[in-house]
């Protein structure tokens, strides 16, 4: 899944990004507002984690700016604005959580899971779709009562395509989810993340739509209770 930083600090950010990375995310840093626009015009997220004392303005107005175009990103602000106040406008501009610096990183991703998990519907991180099931908050698959080990790049395609919900994503839109701006890879990179998928999970965990991409396969999308 594919999260926004919008941090000035390169070495709280530089953190945040390791860390997120170690999780199975995939991020990318804005360090002003002006910068952040410019990412999400450019590109698909899943979250975005947003600082408040930015260069060139306040995190609100850009927030504000976020929903007053009725863009529905998940928001979490990471602040080290810790009133009762702030947080308080925070919520009222729109942001979906708050969490005040200095932050333990275990908390920072199980907020995140909490917010993508309400953003798609899901009730809970554990998922059974049959043959294979999924820990979304672990990183972690079995298949048949057996763990799964996926690469980095592996588990981001396959939660990318969990987190769509049955929806169709474009081999650009799963690129967004693997891959950060600063990584130059091949095209057909998507193509072999998805056989290698189908390979462990078996054919019938992803779908391809001709013409528009790829989702969860039909099988798959049938979870059991």
């Amino acid at each position: 899944m594919h999260i926004l930083i919008v941090e000035d600090s390169a070495l709280v950010a530089s953190g945040i990004k390791t860390g997120l990375e170690l999780h199975g995310f995939t991020c990318d840093i804005a360090a002003s507002l002006a910068e952040a626009g410019r990412h999400m015009a450019g590109s698909h997220f899943d979250a975005c984690i947003l600082d408040l004392g930015l260069p060139d303005g306040d995190g609100l107005r850009l927030l504000g700016q976020w929903r007053a175009a009725a863009l529905h990103l998940p928001v979490l602000i990471l602040s080290a604005r810790d009133r009762i106040e702030d947080k308080v406008a925070g919520f009222q501009t729109g942001t979906d959580d708050y969490l005040t610096k200095p932050f333990d990183l275990t908390e920072l991703v199980l907020r995140l899971h909490a917010l993508l998990r309400r953003a798609s519907g899901r009730a809970t991180d554990l998922l059974d779709f049959g043959s294979f099931q999924i820990n979304m908050a672990c990183a972690q698959v079995s298949r048949l009562g057996q763990p799964v080990e996926l690469a980095r790049r592996e588990w981001a395609l396959l939660s990318a395509l969990v987190q769509a919900n049955g929806r169709v994503l474009s081999a650009a839109q799963l690129h967004d989810s693997l891959y950060g701006f600063d990584q130059d890879v091949g095209s057909n990179t998507v193509n072999v993340h998805v056989h290698h998928l189908r390979r462990k999970l078996g054919q019938e965990v992803i779908e391809t739509v001709r013409g528009l991409g790829f989702r969860l396969g039909a099988q798959a999308q049938t979870r059991q209770p």
